[in-house]
């Protein structure tokens, strides 16, 4: 399925915030869940539908709700950032964890922590901010397929071209939705420009 960038005059701003080095823990926090809004519409833009009847104050009316309400799983620790406004925009989201890190020598993810709701027919939202080479979020992907995901997207706010294109080879029948596909990865394996480590931009920590 490829990647989606969206296109919106709001997500360019708070992504700009947020790749902003003199931005500042509160602002930052506020921005990312701004920005998750937007992500969170583009990604559930296809869930299934059903219709029911209701009454306007003037009319009968068609009503519509999801079918199922999806699931989100964060990537710990800076998909929590994502959690919030996935919550707010669908207060019934299932919501499930992969706790993975990377080797900051091999860039490899090591798992050490996963928790998941019943995924079975259900959209499931995987959130992982930053896709740098693809492993943590090709990882994730696999957990929660694993566990019966069958239809899964994943919110990145920013993607380098070396994770997309590895997303795309190993789980083509992912859609990836980011705020942005950044230049490069750097020999530290992190996105240029990006906005740094948003784990400890979002958690105040060195």
């Amino acid at each position: 399925m490829g990647i989606t960038v969206v296109d919106h005059p709001l997500s360019r701003h708070y992504l700009s915030i947020l790749r902003d080095r003199t931005t500042g823990p509160g602002e930052f926090r506020l921005a990312t869940r701004r920005l998750s809004y937007i992500l969170t519409l583009e990604a559930t833009s296809r869930l299934a539908e059903t219709e029911y009847r209701l009454e306007t104050p003037l009319s009968p009316a068609t009503g519509y709700r999801p079918a199922r309400p999806p699931v989100a799983v964060a990537v710990l620790r800076a998909g929590l950032g994502l959690i919030d406004g996935v919550v707010d925009l669908v207060p019934d989201v299932a919501v499930g964890y992969v706790g993975v890190e990377r080797d900051e020598e091999t860039a490899r993810p090591m798992a050490y922590y996963t928790k998941f709701p019943e995924m079975r027919e259900r959209t499931v939202l995987v959130l992982e901010p930053m896709l740098a080479t693809g492993g943590s979020l090709g990882w994730a992907v696999k957990s929660v397929k694993e566990a019966g995901a069958a239809h899964v997207v994943a919110l990145c706010v920013v993607a380098a071209p070396e994770g997309a294109a590895r997303m795309e080879r190993e789980h083509p029948d992912v859609e990836v939705v980011a705020a942005a596909i950044d230049s490069h990865l750097n020999d530290r394996f992190f996105i240029v420009p990006g906005l740094g480590d948003m784990g400890d931009r979002l958690f105040d920590t060195p």
